[in-house]
């Protein structure tokens, strides 16, 4: 088994899970053969370009997740506000840093009043 299969076929059976689909329902969404999938699932597929690029957009996986296996190991909430940002525009992501800065100052000195 190559080194990538474990971490490609957990991410896929991961987020097919959290997005409540079928392997079937995935294969349908991305194109491609339901068969694909199973085999990714079971770490024997060795999936072309033409056939990852869909199936990880379709379970809105990060690709980190699957070439850095030790960051699907991050908690949920960090998870997805790395998702979030990502998303954002250069104009929105911007706007965004001074809000957060402001956010985790006030609650990182919260933190340090409480441990006092």
């Amino acid at each position: 088994m190559p080194e990538y299969a474990r971490p490609l076929g957990d991410a896929v059976k991961r987020a097919r899970g959290k997005l409540d689909m079928t392997q079937c329902e995935v294969a349908e969404a991305a194109d491609i053969d339901v068969r694909t999938v199973l085999n990714i699932e079971n770490y024997k597929g060795n999936p072309k370009m033409e056939v990852l690029y869909p199936l990880v957009r379709v379970l809105q996986i990060d690709a980190r997740e699957i070439f850095n296996p030790q960051f699907g190991q991050d908690s949920p909430a960090l998870q997805q506000l790395r998702l979030l940002i990502e998303e954002c525009s250069e104009e929105e992501a911007s706007a965004i840093i001074p809000v957060l800065q402001a956010v985790l100052a006030a609650l990182r000195e919260k933190r340090v009043i409480d441990i006092k």
